[in-house]
């Protein structure tokens, strides 16, 4: 497919207002893929790889200013296109307003001619980003402006708009999951309960198309787990005990744990894989779930847990010690003497050739025990000893006792842990899905996961610092993934010291789109944790609802904008109270 066609249908489906044209006009473009149908699935949703791939572009905006200005001719700086940016307010409307095509004498840097005639190809343009995806190293930077500006020399206005869109992961039009998922349902007459089923498998909506189209519902059912490529992790909405009981009869109960989402793949005399709730592979930063795993484990496992920060007698650390480990990349031995991690694990999705997604909890939980052992769960009343130091199952306790069940949550805090996991016995594990099966139930003040969306510098000695922020839910959409934009709900000013804001200034910094005096606009790619007290009604923020004394809890790293709260649960939750 030529890239010019794959731009006349973007640009066709950003002017449509209705979910089902949109619908039909991706379910054309996907009839109309040829051999590019997998890239082209991909490339509408923003995405140049599949989910589970942990390959990045890694190409920041200055990179991609800097190609565009070399694109546009000698009068044209990457500052002059930031400008634009800020003026114009995303990349792509500036990308379409220059002429391309004109710097024929340097057409050869990347490996592209300079025609300027709009004949790139679909494969063409991702087989330079998967290129350009493993450039690293001393003069990377030069190399990835150059394979950048061979591609944006060669593009028309339209194209320009789209390619600069996908290079910055900001496609933004009204293309989610969702909207991919219904359209290989239309353009291919398979039913949505396959397409989904080999969604949560292969994690690939490019592969899931492609099966598709070759052999139908059948080949669809047919795809299975593959050991080394992560899925989607099931998730919690919030809950109460009764909200359980009622729901279920009885419920599976576990503690919550202070620590970070991992899912462990291991095949053993093979490998082992550790990837985070991001899917990220963090397998080198975590050598202890690869001792425990193959010190502990006979057969092929997908495993679903967390690790925890401890101390030498197992008594949980901060969450914030996790953080410390999570994502290192240098010194790990020296790290892991600092930190001690162990992990937990709650759920087994894959044991010995044998995919679990659709068995019900209480038979995962059998086979899990098969193959860790048992958790000492202590009393009746759910008291247990701390973790492990070196790892193992999850404590779980079945029962119908909401008397029971308000112990275990005692002895959870007691032994420094968050609370409690209600967990219907009787579930599937559905990836990626936040439903009612499983509901976290947390002590004390209420808490939001949003996207930071906006800044204010402060004043005296904090004149450096970012002082207070705007926060931000995620406003509902056609997938996961955050495409239709965000809704702001308070600014948060409390509950953050001195370091804390000399981190978090560091961190925002380089997300900052626009300033304007104090006030700055920021990219949405960090999400803080938020307390608050209740929910109001307030005409002050778009989203049409303020937090009550919002403070600072901490920075969700193991989160991105997508997997932020939405104005549903926002509304939702305020309709709870009323």
């Amino acid at each position: 497919m030529e890239f010019a066609t794959f731009a006349d249908h973007c640009a066709a489906i950003e002017a449509e207002p209705a979910d089902l044209e949109i619908t039909a006009h991706v379910a054309d473009l996907l009839t109309e893929a040829g051999t590019d149908l997998e890239v082209v699935a991909r490339f509408v949703q923003g995405q140049v790889f599949p989910a589970w791939d942990g390959r990045k572009l890694d190409v920041g905006p200055r990179t991609c200013y800097e190609a565009i200005a070399r694109a546009a001719g000698p009068n044209v700086t990457d500052d002059d296109v930031e400008d634009d940016v800020a003026s114009v307010g995303e990349i792509g409307a500036v990308a379409a307003g220059y002429e391309f095509g004109g710097q024929a004498g340097l057409g050869a840097f990347g490996g592209g001619a300079a025609s300027g005639t709009g004949a790139l190809a679909v494969g063409e343009i991702h087989a330079s980003l998967e290129a350009l995806a493993t450039t690293d190293g001393d003069g990377s930077h030069g190399t990835k402006v150059d394979r950048l500006f061979s591609l944006f020399n060669r593009c028309t206005p339209l194209e320009a708009r789209y390619l600069a869109r996908l290079v910055l992961g900001e496609m933004r039009i009204g293309v989610g999951f969702g909207t991919v998922r219904d359209a290989i349902v239309e353009a291919f007459d398979v039913p949505v309960e396959a397409v989904v089923r080999a969604q949560q498998v292969s994690n690939d909506y490019g592969r899931v198309a492609r099966v598709a189209r070759a052999d139908g519902q059948a080949a669809l059912e047919g795809l299975t787990l593959e050991v080394g490529r992560p899925v989607q992790a099931m998730l919690a909405q919030a809950g109460t005990v009764t909200d359980a009981l009622e729901a279920w009869g009885d419920a599976a109960v576990e503690w919550k744990y202070d620590g970070a989402r991992v899912q462990v793949h291991y095949v053993p005399g093979e490998g082992s894989w550790v990837f985070s709730r991001n899917m990220e592979d963090v397998t080198d930063a975590l050598p202890e779930v690869v001792e425990f795993a193959e010190d502990t484990i006979q057969c092929p496992v997908i495993l679903d847990g967390e690790v925890v920060a401890v101390d030498d007698a197992g008594t949980p650390l901060a969450f914030q010690a996790v953080l410390r480990r999570f994502r290192r990349k240098h010194d790990v031995a020296r790290a892991r003497e600092d930190v001690r991690l162990t992990p937990v694990f709650f759920d087994c999705l894959h044991v010995d050739g044998e995919d679990l997604l659709e068995a019900p909890l209480e038979t995962r939980h059998e086979r899990l025990t098969e193959l860790l052992g048992t958790a000492s769960a202590g009393t009746s009343a759910g008291e247990a000893p701390n973790l492990a130091v070196g790892g193992g199952p999850a404590n779980r306790w079945f029962t119908d006792d909401p008397d029971r069940i308000e112990a275990i949550d005692a002895a959870a805090l007691e032994a420094g842990h968050e609370g409690i996991m209600l967990k219907d016995p009787t579930s599937t594990y559905d990836p990626g899905r936040r439903g009612k099966q499983w509901l976290k139930r947390k002590p004390d003040v209420e808490t939001l996961d949003c996207v930071v969306t906006g800044a204010e510098w402060g004043e005296g000695r904090r004149a450096t610092f970012l002082g207070t922020f705007e926060v931000s839910v995620r406003v509902a959409d056609t997938g996961d993934d955050g495409a239709g934009g965000y809704a702001t709900v308070g600014k948060v000013a409390t509950g953050i010291t001195d370091e804390t804001l000399a981190a978090l200034t560091e961190r925002l910094e380089g997300y900052i789109r626009t300033e304007d005096g104090k006030t700055v606009d920021i990219d949405p790619a960090v999400v803080f944790e938020v307390g608050y007290e209740e929910i109001q009604p307030s005409p002050t923020y778009d989203s049409g609802y303020a937090l009550r004394f919002p403070r600072f809890v901490g920075v969700r790293a193991d989160k991105t904008p997508g997997d932020a709260d939405s104005l549903e649960r926002l509304e939702r939750l305020y309709a709870d109270t009323t």
